[in-house]
């Protein structure tokens, strides 16, 4: 029997438990997380230094504390390593793992474009951003392992790329949708098929945790500057409307 190949999950909450559960079909996946109960059926629990010696290991913990945990694993890392980080941001966590982590390691951002609310269906079809960090070769083969084994639709971008456009597409989405949370309970009666679309969105952001939004309302270089235009023109639209 073909025996699979050791990959180490540093991070298990809700997208690390759903990263474990596609990706231990084709890897024997080791998760550490101090929060984390028991093995499960996807992942073994076992301690830092283990997760962070298997030949690939993906980051899957809040940006807030990406810095701290890169300087855990640095010393724990093996030789030609695959570290892969899954935040919501990029240039900030490719900066750091450039900064952080030995030479002698291969680096690649990535950022799935989904959580488990969208994901609950499959991955088939869904997205994901793969940035080159350390090494083209590596961010390609990453990119085409994506594609040819969870099906998912790949851009490949730059740092820089990603989060310019992540500002809009996620920074005005959790946005809204804090505001309209804070609105509940909100019509559910007689409602537009426009409103329901608009309420979808809100439901598949509602249960992200609260370090999601802070890096991507905060951690994104880009985020502060789509805020302002957003709320410049609201201002504009609000004095029309009271004009």
């Amino acid at each position: 029997m073909h025996k699979k190949p050791r990959l180490g999950l540093i991070g298990y909450g809700a997208f690390g438990k759903l990263t474990a559960q596609h990706l231990s079909p084709h890897f024997d996946v080791r998760a550490y997380d101090p929060a984390m109960d028991a093995d499960d059926a996807h992942a073994a629990k076992v301690d830092l230094a283990e997760a962070a010696g298997c030949p690939v290991v993906i980051l899957a913990v809040p940006v807030g504390i990406l810095e701290q945990t890169l300087t855990e694993i640095a010393p724990k890392l093996s030789a030609g390593a695959l570290v892969i980080d899954v935040g919501s941001v990029k240039v900030k966590p490719a900066e750091a793992m450039l900064r952080l982590l030995p030479d002698h390691v291969r680096i690649v951002g990535t950022h799935p474009l989904f959580g488990p609310q969208s994901a609950k269906d499959g991955l088939a079809g869904l997205r994901i951003a793969v940035c080159e960090v350390r090494g083209a070769k590596d961010a390609r083969r990453t990119a085409a392992w994506c594609r040819k084994m969870l099906a998912l639709k790949v851009f490949n971008v730059t740092p820089e790329d990603h989060d310019r456009e992540a500002a809009t597409v996620q920074g005005l989405t959790h946005l809204i949708a804090r505001v309209l949370l804070k609105m509940e309970p909100l019509p559910t009666r007689m409602t537009t098929a426009s409103f329901e679309r608009l309420m979808q969105g809100v439901d598949m952001v509602r249960h992200d945790s609260p370090a999601v939004y802070q890096a991507i309302e905060r951690d994104n270089p880009f985020a502060a500057g789509v805020r302002e235009r957003f709320f410049s023109l609201f201002d504009k639209a609000r004095g029309e409307l009271d004009s």
